[in-house]
């Protein structure tokens, strides 16, 4: 087991640097729009987006390098995506250079949310699969607080402080790229591609399991494997739904806006610019210590009842901060309650999301499914920060998280009637009975 801990707690890295290169660019906003004299429009869709444009493509289009090419060797791509990303936007001497250097990370953003978590999610037994597969969350959310962290403390050492801020990623890239060089393939995929049944009981060994479990895992595999299985066949329509709707629902939540939003929302509360930021840093921390608990809790509680506990703590968080606009509360609660908001997220939402996406789907359509959910979660991700600003100038507060609680409801009656539970199956046992309600 410490080996296969190990090695998921190499790949989860990927979701460290998923994390930093999404939030280190805050560092570089403002001053790169300074030093190049670009419009707010140019500046906010095609300088500041190019990255979760990047992400959409690497999200959409990532099965098929994690599919042909291996888990590994796609990491390993990963890895390089970031490198290359993080040198080229510190060195960039123009908007479009940059903007080019920024859309490449992305690309390995939306690649490492299909990668990673199948890569764990396939060498994990299932006892602890849901904890495994959660390191990927904990890392983004760990990688967002030390790219915030990292960008104060090199704030103001030079004129050009955010090219250190970005290309300061370098390094986390580099020991990334050196680790998962020499770690070892699925054995899932080689099973699945090639046959190589006794390179994948060799990597079962290596693990620590014994010889015959070994043996009897790659049994397993080959029986429950299909090469002409096809992703949007009749049988498999159940669960392209499933992951549709969880990572629709996921960003329905309204989480990005409160992420991206966060001090407009503090100051439309009431708060001063400096307790608005302040406030803003509270939401990383909170983040991190209830995905922690998310973690420790999705493989004894399940999938489903963490999603129950993360719905309901929406709806009732929501509703608050909603009542809180109207002037139906005092002000002050409406940041206890938008930290309610990040804690119910992060146990729930947070928790479940690319461990679900990652171990729902047969081994031969994994990383196909995996695109669609994955591809689902950062379109909504796009539409919502692009149009979010809209909402703000033309609705009310009250009437946007009246919208997001409206749709956590619906989340709940999905989380009711058709998410499966997952806690303990093998991969090979996930997809019978995906309506049940065990």
């Amino acid at each position: 087991m410490s080996r296969i801990l190990f090695w998921a707690c190499v790949v989860a890295v990927a979701g460290f640097l998923f994390g930093f290169d999404t939030a280190v660019i805050s560092g570089a906003d403002k001053p790169i729009q300074a030093l190049w004299q670009t419009s707010p429009i140019f500046h906010g869709v095609f300088v500041m987006s190019s990255a979760l444009w990047g992400t959409v493509l690497g999200a959409l289009f990532g099965n098929i390098p994690t599919d042909r090419l291996g888990r590994k060797f796609t990491l390993v791509i990963i890895g390089f995506l970031y490198l290359f990303s993080a040198l080229g936007s510190a060195l960039a001497q123009d908007p479009y250079t940059f903007a080019i250097m920024r859309f490449i990370g992305g690309i390995g953003v939306g690649i490492s949310s299909i990668a990673a978590p199948a890569y764990i999610a396939e060498i994990a037994p299932a006892k602890y699969r849901g904890r495994l597969v959660a390191l990927y969350q904990f890392q983004i959310v760990f990688g967002i607080l030390v790219a915030f962290f990292s960008n104060y403390l090199i704030s103001g050492i030079s004129n050009d402080d955010w090219r250190w801020m970005l290309g300061i990623e370098v390094l986390p890239a580099i020991a990334f790229i050196s680790l998962i060089l020499i770690a070892p393939e699925s054995p899932r995929w080689l099973v699945l591609h090639g046959q190589q049944n006794e390179k994948a009981l060799s990597v079962f060994e290596s693990l620590g399991h014994t010889k015959a479990q070994a043996l009897k895992l790659v049994t397993q595999i080959v029986e429950h494997s299909t090469h002409s299985d096809r992703l949007l066949s009749k049988k498999h329509l159940p669960l392209v739904m499933l992951v549709f709707l969880i990572a629709m629902f996921n960003q329905l939540s309204g989480i990005n806006f409160i992420i991206y939003y966060a001090p407009r929302v503090f100051e439309l509360a009431g708060l001063d610019t400096s307790a608005s930021l302040l406030s803003t840093a509270g939401i990383g921390i909170t983040n991190l210590i209830f995905t922690m608990l998310g973690m420790y809790l999705i493989d004894k509680a399940g999938r489903k009842k963490l999603l129950y506990i993360g719905s309901v703590g929406y709806i009732i968080s929501l509703v608050m901060v909603a009542l809180g606009f109207n002037g139906s509360i005092d002000n002050e609660f409406i940041v206890v309650f938008v930290f309610s908001f990040i804690a119910s997220h992060a146990v729930g939402q947070g928790a479940v999301i690319w461990v679900f996406i990652a171990e729902i789907f047969p081994n031969a359509i994994r990383s196909k499914g995996q695109s669609i959910g994955s591809g689902t979660h950062w379109v909504f991700a796009a539409i919502i920060t692009l149009v979010m600003p809209y909402f703000l100038s033309n609705f009310l507060p009250a009437q946007i998280f009246t919208f997001f609680a409206v749709a956590m409801f619906f989340q709940l009656l999905f989380v009711y009637f058709l998410m499966p539970e997952t806690k303990g199956r093998t991969l090979e046992q996930t997809m019978p009975s995906v309506f049940s309600k065990d």
